[in-house]
């Protein structure tokens, strides 16, 4: 019996140290952070905030937080802070879930998961701006020195297609601290706002910011659901072209000169492409460079336009869209005659060998003397009717008398009988 009870002792204490073993340390598990909030603080622009759990116990480990944001798009970050800004569209709802994680390396394991969320805003479907699309131009602003460039934005959309006749749309943009709303829009054949022109913004076109605009409205007949959508300015930013666009021939050369196009961006930011067309040739050439000069060979006499439009290159920021091409200028000289003259000269010397050829037919085939028979000469009776009488040298002075004035005489028909 004693032994039976000694070995049941030792299993016990066994079971027991096996058990304490399989337990989880309560300090190898970290505890999930509190008071997780989602607040809108601007347009398109959240704040996520958390504080640290008051039972986690102090120790050797630095803690740092692992952020997840479920909606409207997957995103993972860690931070040490307890406070996280973000820009992302709202229209859709808003959810992110955050966890307590060690963040010096420790083996200590993640806490779980809190999670907090924004409902979407209300609004039928349908109703909301369709196919928004902006741009923004860079001009000089000679009123204020200190910032001599001003970005405009101008926005254009779509009625929703499921928005009631009486829907107005409202719109609005943030770039940095700055929201503004549209004052200045462009309606359709019902007055529904379907553009808006901002002529002067705060954006700035050399920043990394994001553009968030944001369109709401109102109705009579329906909630209408707003729309939030975000920009990168390089993809929108429309740059001007080069400005005082020269070219000229000196021998067999043909150099090109531009300045850069009016934007806050520096010189060396841009990179350009050059379009000549040489009219003789009827052929374009097209060359691309990150310099304000070209300079070609010029193997003939020709007549040239010029044209040349700027990007601003991925030394400065990412590629985006290529300006306009600038005003054509006009170089060199065509010594070729203009086609309406050259028409002429062929006409005419195509109508004198068609004359030539059938002028050739017409002797070869005797054709001429057919066609046009030669017109026979007039009778000359007087002289016929002298070489009648001219034998009778007999006949007296006063008869050569009396026959001239019978030939005088034509109308007569007969001869007196005394003159013979």
């Amino acid at each position: 019996g004693i032994i039976m009870a000694s070995a049941s002792l030792i299993l016990l204490w066994a079971m027991a140290i096996l058990r304490a073993d399989s337990l989880p340390d309560k300090n190898s598990l970290l505890l999930p952070p509190t008071n997780f909030t989602i607040n809108v603080i601007g347009l398109a622009q959240v704040l996520l905030r958390w504080e640290p759990n008051p039972d986690q116990e102090p120790g050797n480990v630095e803690l740092g937080y692992r952020v997840r944001i479920n909606a409207p798009q997957e995103e993972d970050y860690e931070t040490r802070n307890t406070e996280s800004k973000r820009v992302t569209v709202l229209h859709q709802g808003f959810s992110a879930s955050v966890q307590t994680i060690p963040w010096d390396g420790h083996s200590l394991l993640a806490s779980n998961w809190v999670s907090a969320e924004l409902k979407a805003p209300p609004g039928s479907p349908g109703t909301s701006i369709m196919n928004l699309t902006c741009t923004t131009t860079t001009t000089l602003n000679n009123s204020n020195p200190l910032r001599p460039y001003q970005v405009s934005l101008y926005c254009t959309w779509l009625v929703g297609k499921d928005a009631p006749e009486d829907t107005q749309y409202f719109f609005y943009y943030r770039y940095g601290s700055s929201t503004e709303e549209c004052q200045e829009y462009r309606k359709d054949t019902l007055k529904r706002n379907i553009a808006c022109w901002f002529p002067r913004t705060f954006i700035r076109s050399r920043g990394s910011d994001l553009l968030a605009v944001h369109a709401n409205g109102s109705s009579q007949c329906a909630a209408i659901k707003p729309l939030d959508q975000l920009f990168a300015l390089h993809a929108i930013d429309r740059i001007n072209p080069p400005v005082n666009v020269t070219a000229e021939i000196e021998g067999t050369y043909l150099s090109i000169q531009w300045e850069k196009p009016i934007s806050a961006f520096p010189s060396h930011c841009f990179e350009y492409e050059v379009k000549i067309y040489n009219a003789r040739k009827n052929y374009f050439q097209t060359e691309k460079m990150t310099t304000n000069t070209f300079i070609s060979i010029t193997d003939d006499i020709s007549k040239y336009s010029i044209q040349v439009r700027a990007a601003v290159s991925s030394v400065c920021r990412q590629t985006g869209l290529w300006s306009e091409w600038s005003q054509t200028v006009y170089v060199g000289n065509d010594d070729q005659k203009p086609s309406t003259e050259w028409f002429l000269i062929v006409l005419v010397a195509t109508i004198c060998f068609i004359l030539l050829i059938f002028t050739l037919i017409c002797k070869i085939g005797h054709l001429w003397t057919r066609l046009f028979p030669p017109v026979p000469a007039p009778k000359n009776s007087l002289k016929d009717f002298l070489v009648i009488v001219s034998p009778e040298k007999t006949v007296s002075s006063e008869t050569e008398i009396e026959v001239i004035s019978y030939v005088e005489e034509s109308g007569l028909e007969t001869l007196e009988d005394s003159v013979f």
